[in-house]
Formats: C-alpha cells, structure tokens, sequence
C-alpha cells in the first residue's frame, strides 16, 4: 500500500460498505478487485475497521456519489464566501439558482432547502461513518483481542472520535442548533441541543481525541490528525465559543511547542506542488487526489470544480466564485504598506464608489498603479494582464458574464501548469485537480490566537503575531515564471516595508511598528488581518457572524457593491434570522414521532 493516506483512501474503485445497518462510499482500501455489497461480517478484522475510518476521513469533500451539489464542499465556499464580502455566486445569472439567493440572503426561497440538506446529510454521513468505525472497531477487539494492538486501537479511536467532532462543528457553524450523535445512539430522531450545548460536546469529544492520539501521523501517513490537531482544533472550537482564557491557554501551548508553522512564501499554501502539500501550516485539510485509478476524476477537489476560469482559458469551465470589487479593493495599503481600512482618515475612502470613472468601481487590470496592494492579493484574485500562477494572463473571455459577477476570477485553488496536479480523466478535467482544501491551518490558527492575545489585553502579543503574518506575506509577489522556484518575485525591504514593482502592480506591505495600546483598534486590526489572510477560503461568513458584526459590515457592503454588481439589488437586508442558516425543511419532517417534531426550526425561517 502507498505510505501516504490520501492515496490509500482514494485509489481503485467504489465499494458499497455496510455498516452498522448505514450504507456508506469509501475507495478501495484492501487494494483488492470489487467485491459487491459488503456486510459487517465481512468488515470484521483489522483492515474492515482501517477501511471504515477512511471512509469517515473521505466525507470531508463529496463528489457525485454522496451529495450530487456543490453545497458539500470541503471549501465552504457556498456558505462561507459567497454569502459574505469576498465573493459572488459567480458564472451568469441562469446557473445555480439556489447559490443566488444565498449570497442574496433569501435562504428560505426556492431551491434553497435543497442545498442545505445537501450540507446536512454531507455532515452528518460523516459522523455516521465517524460512529459506524468506533463500533466496528469495539466489536472485532472484542471477537479478537490481538489482533488490534492497543496502540492502534487508541489511534483509530482518536481519529474517529476527533472526525465526529470536527463534522458537528461543520454543523454548528451552519445551523448552530444541531443533534449531536454518539456511538452508542440508535435513534437518528434526536432532538436538536442549544448551540452551547453543542460546543460543550465537540470539547468532550477533542479533549478525548487528544488523549488517545499519538504526537505524530499514526503509521506515518500524512493526512492523519495527531494529538496537536486535536489541541489547535480545541483553541478554535473555544474562541467560537467564547472563551477567550481557554482559548488563550490552549493556542498558546500549541504555538510554543506544536509541529506546525507558516509555509516559507504564501503562494507555496495552496498550491499543485507536491513539494508544498502537507507543509508546516497544515492543520487539517482534504486530502484531494488525482490520477490514481478511480476513472471519473471523483477523489480531486471534486467540490472546487465549478471555480475555475471560464472558456476561454485553459480550465474551460465555469466561472464560479468569483471575488468581489469590494475584496479586491481591500487590498489597497497606504504608503507604509498597511491597510487604509485601519486608519481613522481612511476608513472608507478604500472603497468608496466614483461613479464607475475609476478602477475601484469597475476593474482592476494589469499596470493600474494610481494606489499600492497587498501582494496577496495578486495570489487570491485572478485579474486581467497579470499571470494566473503560472498560466498566461486571463482576460474576458476567462470570465463568463462580467455583467452579472464583475471580472475577477477566483485563484487559490487553481493549480499551477508545471504541478502536475491536473486530473487526466473525469468531467472537464481540466478543472479538476489534487489541490489539497484547507480546513484549517496555521495562520489561521495564529490569527485567532492573536485574538485571544487582544481579549486578555496583551496586545504587543497580538501585534508580533499580525506582524508574523504580514511577514511570511512579503515573502514573494505573483511573478512570471513556470515553476514553483520562479512563480514568485521577491520583494525589497526598506526598514519595515517591503515593497516591489511590476508591471501588473505596485506590491507594498509593511508592519505595524508603533505598539498597540487601544484594544478596539488591535481587534480591528486582527480582523482585517484575517480576511486578507483567509479571503476565499470559506471563512469569512463564519468570522463575521462569530464577531457579531455581520449585519452592519454586510449591509454596507451590499449598498454599495451593488452600484457595481446590479445582481445584487436583489438582496435582502441581513437580519437577525441570519443568525443561523434554517434547518432543512426534510430533516424536520424525517425528525417526527407522531405528531412531535424533534428538531426545532431556528427562529425567523
């Protein structure tokens, strides 16, 4: 068997596995022919329960065969970017409908409860497959003692129990109230619990993935989560929750001693490059794969698909998750590299609209200098005249309607000509490829360390860590080469700004170097520092819900992006029903006994 786990758990052909009485999609993992409809019999040794798990570790990103959509992206990018500021649903105005009227907030309308159910039974298939492997695992110890060590019995137990925490934590941030299912449940009409109640039980179920897991990947797999996942996961599910000390003290050990750290250049994070996957700053990611048997291209980053450039480029397909004006133009800086949007003067003049008589409004192309960028922005946003990675410059004809969506296109999960990540097989493979799906990394683990550091007052903490950031971020410019050595530009420091001028942008990016004494404007900072950091990575919705400012920052986002993207005067002002997605209309109908609906519908849906 291949050493790494992704490649273990993906290769060969489907196989229908039954499991404690639950149908469940898994590849291949005894790497021998198909043997049809497998039962618990059958699954009952070692390798039945190795399969199982992998099966539970493949739910992160769907593909045709378990959930049909794109609402089961491992990216989020349906419910996490494209309701917020980042990005539009994309493409033109006749495809994917229900994805409209998320960005639009009409998320009771239509087919919208398609969508969502898509999400759910996404979620909780894996925390079935989760439950199904701790069982299976219980009951061949138990026919044979010897043949599972201990050691590998704790493993696979951490793995599966830290995997059922992590698919209810996807389903807390959607729905926020949500049942949470053990092992030894076999009612699926579980009453929904309140959404602290449910943090209290993602925690329950970390603190006992950290103690059975091992420090390093079991087996030596990469992809496999260790006890150091488990504690960096704990700090985050903490400051979702709230608790600042305890997220404090946990991030905090997981900084000063955990195996993670920034990859060398941002543009070496999401990348084809099997040099760069599984770097440093992995935490937990889709483990996406391609050219490894299975014939339709199914075990790539099948989710991301849709978000590739449109005809006229290599990709050919489809122009979805396209960033906003309003996203580009937060990446302007001032003339000491840092962003305008933290400055008392210029609070709003990084956005403010001219009528369409400037590139703030309509399009930022390729040698418009009249203000300095950030260089990430030139790895998170495809814009004409400036390379795509290592592909030629897009223009118009990459965007499908620029009418509907505007003319950017999206860009981090794209992979690079010279990667050899593309998927030779499969529907338009050309967009298909093994670009591992950040579900969290380092830097994001850092920033929400940093705002720990703000909420316990220890600001000069969270200033080195923004300053960290901005950093590794100086790192490397979009450059014209082919490969992954000369894809990006160094740039030039001058005290403690970088900077860097070619011909498709004036790069800038400097730290903060006055000490940070008010708490509101390190909070602020630390904010802006993460969705410069993470945009497009499908936590932007998340963050602002979390941070209690979604209703102002989205509406004032709307009133003016929709002077540029009329698509948008569609949308609906964001309320306080918006608070959580509603809970999809079937689940409540397949929740009743008798008359009794067990799952209670969030307030306003």
């Amino acid at each position: 068997m291949n050493t790494r786990i992704r490649n273990r758990l993906l290769r060969g052909t489907a196989l229908v596995v039954l499991v404690a009485g639950v149908a469940y999609a898994c590849k291949d993992f005894l790497d021998v022919p198909p043997q049809g409809t497998l039962n618990e019999a059958t699954l009952a040794n070692k390798a039945g329960v190795e399969g199982s798990l992998l099966a539970a570790y493949r739910e992160m990103d769907c593909n045709y065969g378990s959930g049909g959509d794109w609402s089961c992206a491992a990216s989020n990018w349906v419910w996490g970017s494209v309701p917020s500021d980042d990005a539009h649903k994309g493409s033109n105005s006749g495809d994917q409908q229900p994805i409209y009227d998320f960005e639009t907030y009409q998320w009771g309308v239509g087919e919208a409860d398609a969508y969502l159910n898509g999400k759910w039974i996404t979620v909780y298939e894996g925390v079935v497959r989760a439950n199904a492997t701790l069982n299976l695992l219980d009951k061949v110890r138990a026919a044979s003692p010897g043949e599972i060590s201990d050691a590998h019995a704790n493993g696979i137990r951490g793995e599966a129990i830290f995997l059922r925490a992590h698919y209810h934590f996807e389903a807390y941030r959607m729905w926020g109230s949500v049942p949470y299912y053990r092992a030894t449940d076999t009612d699926f009409r579980k009453p929904n619990e309140a959404p602290s109640a449910v943090l209290a039980d993602i925690l329950v179920d970390l603190d006992s993935a950290i103690a059975l897991l091992p420090a390093t990947p079991r087996n030596g797999d990469k992809g496999r989560v260790t006890s150091w996942t488990a504690k960096a996961y704990k700090g985050r599910v903490q400051a979702y929750g709230g608790d600042w000390p305890g997220a404090l003290t946990t991030l905090r050990e997981v900084k000063a001693t955990g195996p993670f750290g920034l990859q060398d250049s941002f543009n070496h994070v999401w990348t084809g490059f099997t040099a760069y996957e599984n770097g440093p700053e992995t935490i937990l990611a889709y483990q996406a794969s391609v050219n490894d048997g299975e014939p339709n291209g199914e075990n790539s980053n099948f989710g991301e698909r849709l978000n590739f450039p449109y005809s006229g480029s290599h990709f050919g397909c489809c122009g979805f998750h396209q960033p906003t004006q309003n996203l580009v133009n937060f990446f302007a800086v001032n003339d000491s590299g840092l962003p305008p949007v933290i400055t008392a003067a210029d609070t709003t003049a990084w956005n403010a609209p001219c009528g369409g008589a400037c590139s703030r409004d309509t399009n930022f192309v390729a040698g418009d200098k009249t203000w300095a960028v950030d260089p990430r922005l030139d790895w998170t946003v495809g814009r004409f005249g400036v390379p795509y990675k290592d592909w030629p410059a897009p223009d118009p004809s990459w965007v499908r309607d620029a009418s509907y969506s505007g003319p950017y296109s999206p860009k981090k999960n794209a992979h690079e000509s010279a990667s050899g990540s593309e998927s030779a097989v499969g529907w338009v493979p050309t967009q298909t490829n093994g670009v591992n799906i950040h579900l969290f990394r380092y830097a994001d683990m850092l920033l929400i360390l940093a705002e720990a550091e703000v909420e316990a007052g220890v600001l000069e903490n969270a200033r080195a860590i923004v300053n960290q950031i901005r950093t590794r971020a100086a790192a490397a410019a979009q450059g014209p080469g082919t490969d992954a050595a000369s894809i990006g530009v160094p740039l030039t420091q001058a005290g403690s700004v970088y900077s860097l001028s070619e011909p498709w942008a004036d790069y800038k990016i400097g730290l903060y170097t006055t000490p940070w004494t008010d708490p509101a404007f390190a909070r602020h900072a630390v904010r802006v520092e993460r969705r410069l950091e993470l945009a497009m990575e499908g936590q932007r919705f998340f963050d602002l819900r979390r941070w209690g400012a979604a209703a102002q920052v989205l509406n004032d986002y709307v009133a003016i992006e929709k002077l540029r993207t009329p698509m948008l005067t569609g949308a609906v002002s964001f309320a306080a029903r918006h608070a959580w997605y509603p809970i999809p209309a079937i689940q409540i109908d397949l929740s009743r006994v008798g008359t009794e609906e067990r799952l209670v519908q969030n307030p306003g849906w």
